[in-house]
């Protein structure tokens, strides 16, 4: 709907016409008369009456909605925004006088230097340390440091931060001096936009009553962000042919999706399958790519910096590439030289010490292993 608006100035002509069409005599409206006066204040309320005629528009259609206004309208259809993601990494603590043991419990806070964004420790019982009885990490006498996991108190892409940034202790903690996270936090992931939000809404729409792909992925869509999914119809879980059947591949971006996240998508592809099928969620099979190459520099003041900004780019280029896809020797070099403008020439590069792309098998998904970066002084 296109809706007739005008300005100030128009207004105020439309009603100085108005008045002079009405009457023999030649009205004063001139900046400073008393009808002059009357006629910009009603010109302002007519405005103020305009705004919030297009903001009631704005906010009665999804197209036009936004933020809060966006979130209540997909509720009428028990439709809700996917929530942010809180980043998560490894922290490693340290002390100076090992000589005595040190409790961590799950919870303990550090921050980054400008104290703007916490993160806290999380459990995770496959360390050694690891003490469930206190949900706690024990850090034994003689052992001076260990990597523990964090994840940020703080959901979003704001808590992706880069590595060393990481280094004030919250609270203390007897028996440890120091921390530091050695490598950058990269999962944190911003709450759902509203254009994304909007295509879910029409791929919902469209997936209702129907027991179609577009209704498996869709179901699947709304658990959360950041799922990278792969259907194989007439597949049985052992990869052979069966007819009737349908295999769904999923994948945190982690390559090892937790069972609880494949229970969850079980139970949302079962709410929308076709009747008379049956299917299997399973994880992908993971493909660890190791990269070597040689990058040539502009000095060697700049090696250090440059190789770990390197091999940062190109583990979040392998570790990305969804179901299948394969890893490319141009591309691995097209993110090496966005690793900064202090690298000269990417030469030499071996993927899984092939020179050739790697291309996975079915159901396969590629994660980086180690990147291995050889400097030349240009």
């Amino acid at each position: 709907m296109n809706l007739s608006l005008k300005g100030f100035r128009q207004l105020i002509e439309d009603m100085g016409a108005a008045l002079q069409s009405s009457s023999s005599n030649l009205i004063d409206i001139t900046v400073g008369s008393v009808i002059r006066a009357i006629f910009e204040a009603n010109a302002s309320v007519v405005l103020w009456l305009q705004w919030l005629v297009v903001q009631v528009l704005q906010s009665t259609r999804a197209s036009t909605s936004s933020g809060p206004d966006l979130d209540s309208w997909m509720l009428d259809f028990s439709l809700i925004r996917l929530p942010a993601i809180p980043s998560t990494g490894i922290v490693t603590i340290s002390r100076f006088a090992p000589n005595l043991s040190a409790t961590i419990p799950v919870g303990t806070v550090f921050k980054t230097a400008d104290g703007l964004l916490s993160f806290a420790i999380t459990e995770d019982q496959s360390l050694s340390i690891w003490q469930a009885g206190t949900s706690a990490y024990v850090l034994p006498s003689g052992v001076a440091s260990a990597n523990l996991p964090v994840v940020c108190l703080t959901g979003g892409s704001n808590g992706n931060v880069l590595a060393g940034t990481i280094t004030v202790i919250a609270a203390s903690v007897p028996g440890i001096d120091q921390v530091n996270n050695a490598a950058p936090l990269t999962d944190g992931a911003d709450a759902e936009s509203d254009q994304a939000f909007r295509s879910r809404f029409q791929n919902y729409l469209a997936s209702r009553s129907r027991a179609t792909l577009l209704a498996v992925q869709n179901a699947i869509a709304n658990i959360q962000q950041g799922l990278d999914v792969a259907i194989e119809e007439n597949t049985a879980p052992d990869g052979s042919i069966r007819a009737g059947s349908f295999l769904v591949v999923v994948d945190d971006g982690t390559g090892y999706p937790p069972s609880g996240l494949l229970s969850t998508v079980a139970t949302a592809v079962d709410s929308v399958r076709p009747i008379g099928t049956t299917f299997a969620v399973i994880a992908p099979t993971v493909l660890t790519v190791n990269v070597s190459l040689v990058a040539t520099l502009t000095s060697v003041a700049v090696a250090s910096q440059s190789v770990s900004s390197i091999q940062n780019y190109i583990a979040v280029y392998l570790s990305s590439l969804p179901i299948g896809a394969s890893a490319s020797v141009t591309r691995v070099a097209q993110n090496a030289y966005l690793a900064g403008s202090g690298i000269v020439n990417i030469a030499g590069i071996l993927l899984n010490a092939s020179p050739s792309d790697i291309v996975p098998p079915s159901l396969t998904v590629i994660k980086a292993g180690s990147i291995v970066v050889t400097t030349n002084d240009g």
